[in-house]
């Protein structure tokens, strides 16, 4: 027993530090001004975003780039909300915004309104967000000076994080959102991508048609990013890119309820079966051996008599907090944020059962978006 705990234990130490390694590796990009502009079409799929539609157009509105440099189209997924009318005052206002109505052909809603939306798109660059997000004022500076700065690039992913709060809940989530973050960056610097953000993320329309799209993986609703990350960088494997600039950092918001939480975590995990990638699979076992270590310990030592010193269970969960926390460090100083370390180590403790939870029900339960329900 000893060696299959010290073993687990291993293999999560030198992830980690291989992940700490990549973080370390990508140096901080600092956008410069630059007169070649390229072109971008921005695309947002929306579904009863009354309540966050007005802040991100806001935050469009902001954008420090020229308006003849790029378009926004608004995709919408039948909305039953408010939405509409809110977006239409702001339409008036912005010609070089666009709504469209989603053309549902599969399983994936969103990844439908965005091949809806690069059918009509007029630029060389398309960038997708979501209706919640906040989009910081340089955005489309940072990726013009990347792109710029790395010719030929086919995909470019980018940072997300959530925006501060003080309740628990939402603190967890922000902790596990920072978590995610330093492994998509480690990822990229092992030149090992196997995570992106679609809410922050922006490829070449060329790409995206060679690669042929959503095609092969539209039956499963979520993944419009993951999947074509993939397809993208077997197909240009030197030219996926991770821009690693606070210029370029998307502020999303965080869900309210353990129930939406788990639900959305259900939604992830769902894409993660599916992927294809060696490196990306060997992670989420190597991470949820871990957390599962993490359960078996608190039972062990409250109820079971087994045959192992529990200072050893001990000692693996403090090893456990601390590479994590020197890997969520850095992301938090990368996004200019900080943390709790009350909240950080109660959510360690808290985490391995929420992850033990979400992969018992990813496997009984279906996949619930925006009040639909997806096999």
């Amino acid at each position: 027993m000893f060696y299959i705990l010290f073993f687990i234990v291993l293999m999560y130490i030198i992830l980690i530090i291989s992940l700490i390694i990549g973080f370390d590796s990508i140096p901080l990009f600092k956008t410069v001004t630059a007169k070649n502009n390229n072109g971008f079409t921005i695309i947002i799929p929306f579904r009863n975003e009354a309540n966050n539609i007005s802040e991100l157009a806001l935050s469009l509105m902001a954008l420090n780039y020229s308006k003849t440099d790029y378009e926004v189209l608004w995709v919408n997924d039948a909305s039953t909300d408010n939405s509409i009318p809110l977006l239409t005052e702001f339409l008036i206002k912005n010609a070089h915004w666009k709504l469209i109505e989603n053309n549902r052909l599969s399983n994936s809603p969103k990844k439908d309104a965005i091949q809806t939306a690069i059918m009509q798109s007029n630029y060389s660059y398309i960038i997708t967000t979501d209706a919640d997000c906040i989009l910081p004022i340089n955005w489309l500076n940072a990726f013009n000076s990347f792109i710029n700065n790395n010719k030929g690039v086919k995909m470019i992913a980018a940072p997300v994080s959530y925006a501060t709060n003080v309740t628990f809940l939402h603190e967890f989530q922000r902790i596990d959102f920072l978590s995610l973050i330093g492994t998509t960056i480690g990822s990229f610097g092992l030149n090992k991508p196997f995570m992106c953000n679609g809410a922050n993320l922006c490829y070449s329309k060329k790409a995206f048609f060679e690669v042929e799209g959503f095609d092969n993986n539209n039956n499963i609703a979520s993944g419009d990013d993951v999947f074509l990350l993939e397809k993208i960088n077997n197909r240009y494997p030197n030219q996926v890119k991770y821009l690693k600039s606070k210029l370029a950092l998307v502020i999303t918001k965080p869900v309210n309820s353990f129930k939406s939480l788990t639900q959305q975590r259900i939604r992830w995990a769902s894409k993660s079966v599916a992927t294809k990638s060696v490196f990306g699979k060997l992670v989420g076992i190597i991470v949820l051996l871990m957390n599962l270590l993490v359960v078996f310990s608190c039972f062990v030592i409250k109820n079971w008599q087994i045959d192992i010193n529990h200072s050893y269970l001990l000692l693996a969960f403090i090893s456990k907090i601390t590479i994590d926390y020197i890997l969520i460090n850095k992301t938090v100083q990368f996004t200019n944020q900080k943390m709790s370390l009350k909240y950080y180590l109660f959510s360690s403790l808290l985490y391995p059962f929420f992850v033990t939870h979400v992969v018992i029900k990813s496997l009984i339960t279906k996949v619930y978006w925006k009040g639909r329900v997806f096999d």
